[in-house]
C-alpha cells in the first residue's frame, strides 16, 4: 500500500516554520506513554515524528482484506474527534473554537486522531470506530460546534477536523488517517447517520419530497410528538409487542393535519430555506423527537428531522408508525422514496471508494426499514466482501443478522448498575444463545458514562474495572468508549438513561456532543489511569478467543456464590474453562467461596499471577472493592 496521503502529510509538517518564541503548543503526556501531566512541544516536530514512526514501523496488518475473521475478533475503541482529540494545547483553562496563532486547534482534529492511533494499539484495540465526520448544519445548533448527528452533507467532511496550518482538506487528513491506521493493523469503521439529516439539509431544496414539512404558521410554535391518550398508548404496545403491523393507531386528525402534502417547492430567502405548499402557503421541514416509546420524554430534537421513507397521502406525518415501527401498508414497494433510497444506498460505496474503510455503524438502523437495511449491505459488500456492518439495536436477534450485520449495540448498558439485572441477562443469553455479538460496554456516547453516579471517586475506577473486566469473557466486542480508561465521568450527550435533574445540569452548552470540551489527559480525573489494567486483561482474553467468542447455548453459565454481592460467569468449551469472578461491591471487600467437582487443585490467577487453592471441592475468594479475578480450568466444571 503506497503511503501517499501519509508523505504528503509529513511534508506539510516539514513546511511549517518554527514557532515563534514564547508560543506555548502543549500535549498530553500519556499520549506518547506517560501516565499523567503534559509536555510543550513544537507541533509540527511533534506530529510529523508519530507519523514518521508509523511509517518506518508498521506491520501492513491491516491490508490483508482476505478474510472476515477481523469483523467477530474486533476489540473497538471508539473515537468522537473533535472531543477525544481534543486539549487545552495554550494552557489557558479553556477549549478554543479558533485555531491558535500557530495555526493549530484545540478542538479534535483528523491529524491529532492519527497521533493517538499508537496509543489506541497499545490498549490493545484493534479497531477504531469514528463517531459521525460529516458537515454539520448551521439552523437551530446545539451548543457552539453543533452536534454531529445535524448531518448537512453526507458526503463533506466537517471542516473544523482539519488543521488550517497544514493547508489540507478534512478529506485528504481522513485518507491519511485510514492509511495510517492501517498500517498499525488497526481497522476504521465509521458511523453513517441514514435516518435523520439537519433542518438546513443540503438535499432540501432539491428535493424536498425527501421530507416531512409543517404549516408555518402559529400551530408550528406548539409542534411536537404526537399525544396518545393510554388507551390507545396501551393499544400500541400491545400491537407491537406481538408484531401485529396491520392497521396500526394513528396520532390525531389535528396532529396529521399540520403537516403539509407534496408537493412543496422551496426558495431562499435571506441565507434561510422557504417552503411552499402547493396553494402558496408557507411550510417548514418539521423538526424531530424520539419516537418510541411513543410517551418517551426525551427533549425534542430541534437541529435535525426525519427523512421520509415512504411516500404515502395517508401516512404523511411523523410518528412511531411512519418512522420506525412502519405500518404495515408501508411494506409496498409503490410507497418506497425510491430516489431517497437510492441515494442513502451509494453513500457507503463512495466512502469505501475515497477513503478505504473496513466497516460501518447504521446510526437508528432499528427505524430503517428493513429492504433498504439489506440493500445497505448488499452494495457495500458487492464492494468488499468482509466490510463490516454494526446496527443500533438492543436486541442481538436473528432477524438482524439475517439483515447483514455483524454486532448490535447491545443492551448492557441499561442493566450494569444492579447485578441482579446482569445476572438475569446473562441467565437468558446462556439459554438462548447469542446470535451475533453485543457491545462489551457499559456506556457509550449517549448513555451515562459508568463513573457518572461517582464523579471523581475510587468507586467509579472500581466500577469500571468490574464492567469491563466481566464483558471481556462474554460473547461479545469489546469496547472502549474513549475516556473510559481515564475513568471520565462527565456525560458526552443526555440520550439515554438520563433524569430530568441530568438534563437541568448539563445543557446542550455544557455537553461534549455540542460544544467543546477535553477529557483530563493530564490527571486522569484525579484516579490512577487504566490503560495497563485494560491491556493486561484484553491479552488474556486473546488466549482464550474461541470459547469467549462462543455463543452457543449452556457456554455461558452463572456458577453460585456463597457471597451474593461476589458475582460468576463461567465460560466452557469442550474441555477448557474460563472462571470470571468479581466484586460487585465498589467500597468493601468482599469473602466467598465457591465449590467445584474436583477435589483438591491449585489454580493461578491470570490478572494478578497470585495462586489459590481449591480445598475440599471450595475455592474460597476474598475480593477488594471492584476488583475482578480470572482463572483458566482444565476441566469444565
Amino acid at each position: 500500500m503506497q503511503t501517499t496521503y501519509l508523505s504528503l502529510l509529513v511534508k506539510a509538517l516539514e513546511s511549517l516554520p518554527e514557532l515563534l518564541p514564547g508560543t506555548t503548543y502543549r500535549v498530553p503526556s500519556i499520549w506518547t506513554g506517560d501516565e499523567t501531566g503534559a509536555q510543550q512541544v513544537n507541533p509540527a516536530l511533534y506530529f510529523g515524528t508519530i507519523i514518521s514512526e508509523i511509517l518506518k514501523n508498521h506491520n501492513h496488518a491491516g491490508d490483508d482484506h482476505s478474510g472476515s475473521a477481523w469483523r467477530s475478533e474486533a476489540v473497538v475503541y471508539n473515537l468522537f474527534v473533535r472531543l477525544a482529540a481534543a486539549f487545552d494545547h495554550n494552557g489557558d483553562g479553556c477549549i478554543g473554537t479558533e485555531p491558535l496563532d500557530c495555526g493549530f486547534r484545540e478542538t479534535g482534529t483528523l491529524l491529532k486522531a492519527i497521533a493517538l492511533l499508537p496509543y489506541i494499539k497499545k490498549l490493545g484495540a484493534n479497531t477504531v470506530y469514528l463517531l459521525p465526520l460529516t458537515e454539520i448544519g448551521s439552523a437551530c445548533k446545539k451548543g457552539s460546534l453543533g452536534s454531529p448527528y445535524a448531518i448537512k452533507n453526507p458526503r463533506k467532511l466537517d471542516s473544523l477536523l482539519a488543521e488550517p496550518a497544514l493547508g489540507l482538506s478534512a478529506e485528504v487528513l481522513l485518507k491519511a488517517f485510514v492509511e495510517a491506521a492501517h498500517l498499525l493493523g488497526i481497522r476504521v469503521v465509521l458511523e453513517f447517520v441514514f435516518r435523520t439529516t439537519s433542518v438546513d439539509s443540503s438535499w432540501i431544496q432539491e428535493h424536498p419530497n425527501w421530507f416531512y414539512w409543517i404549516r408555518d404558521d402559529e400551530s408550528a410554535a406548539h409542534y411536537g410528538p404526537p399525544g396518545f391518550d393510554p388507551d390507545t398508548l396501551s393499544n400500541i404496545y400491545g400491537r407491537i409487542e406481538r408484531h401485529d403491523m396491520q392497521n396500526l393507531p394513528a396520532p390525531s386528525s389535528e396532529y396529521r393535519d399540520r403537516f403539509v402534502s407534496q408537493p412543496v417547492t422551496v426558495t431562499r430567502n435571506d441565507g434561510g430555506l422557504q417552503g411552499s405548499s402547493a396553494d402558496g402557503s408557507p411550510c417548514k421541514v418539521a423538526t424531530a423527537f424520539s419516537d418510541w416509546p411513543p410517551d418517551d420524554k426525551q427533549p425534542p430534537w430541534s437541529d435535525v428531522t426525519y427523512l421520509k421513507m415512504h411516500n404515502h397521502d395517508a401516512f404523511n406525518y411523523i410518528a412511531y408508525n411512519t418512522i420506525r415501527m412502519y405500518d404495515s401498508a408501508l411494506d409496498n414497494p409503490e410507497t418506497f422514496n425510491t430516489g431517497l433510497w437510492d441515494e442513502i444506498a451509494d453513500i457507503i460505496p463512495s466512502f469505501q471508494e475515497s477513503y478505504n474503510i473496513d466497516g460501518a455503524m447504521i446510526d437508528m438502523g432499528h427505524a430503517l426499514p428493513s429492504l433498504l437495511k439489506r440493500t445497505i449491505v448488499r452494495k457495500a459488500r458487492e464492494k468488499r466482501a468482509d466490510f463490516a456492518f454494526w446496527d443500533e439495536n438492543f436486541d442481538p436477534s436473528p432477524s438482524i443478522r439475517e439483515e447483514g450485520f455483524d454486532a448490535v449495540f447491545g443492551s448492557l448498558p441499561f442493566v450494569i448498575h444492579d447485578i441482579v439485572f446482569i445476572r438475569g441477562l446473562l441467565n437468558y443469553l446462556n439459554k438462548t444463545g447469542v446470535a451475533l455479538p453485543f457491545f462489551g460496554t457499559g456506556e457509550n456516547h449517549n448513555t451515562p458514562r459508568v463513573c457518572f453516579r461517582y464523579p471523581r471517586q475510587e468507586a467509579g475506577r472500581n466500577f469500571s474495572m468490574f464492567i469491563f473486566t466481566l464483558t471481556a469473557v462474554l460473547p461479545a466486542i469489546p469496547f472502549l468508549q474513549s475516556g473510559m480508561e481515564l475513568c471520565e465521568w462527565y456525560p458526552v450527550n443526555l440520550g439515554l438513561n438520563f433524569t430530568d435533574e441530568d438534563r437541568e445540569l448539563y445543557p446542550p452548552e455544557k455537553l461534549p456532543l455540542f460544544s467543546p470540551f477535553s477529557y483530563d489527559w493530564e490527571g486522569g480525573n484525579g484516579l490512577k489511569p487504566l490503560n495497563s489494567y485494560i491491556a493486561k486483561v484484553l491479552s488474556i482474553r486473546s488466549r482464550f478467543l474461541d470459547l469467549v467468542l462462543s455463543g452457543e447455548p449452556g457456554s455461558m453459565t452463572i456458577p453460585y456464590v456463597s457471597e451474593p454481592e461476589l458475582f460468576a460467569v463461567m465460560r466452557s468449551s469442550g474441555a477448557q474453562s474460563l472462571l470470571f469472578i468479581g466484586n460487585s461491591n465498589l467500597y468493601e471487600e468482599r469473602r466467598g467461596t465457591l465449590e467445584f467437582s474436583m477435589q483438591n487443585s491449585t489454580l493461578t490467577e491470570l490478572i494478578g499471577g497470585d495462586t489459590h487453592s481449591i480445598c475440599e471441592h471450595k475455592l474460597e475468594i476474598l475480593c477488594k472493592p471492584g476488583a475482578c479475578m480470572l482463572f483458566e480450568l482444565s476441566d469444565k466444571q
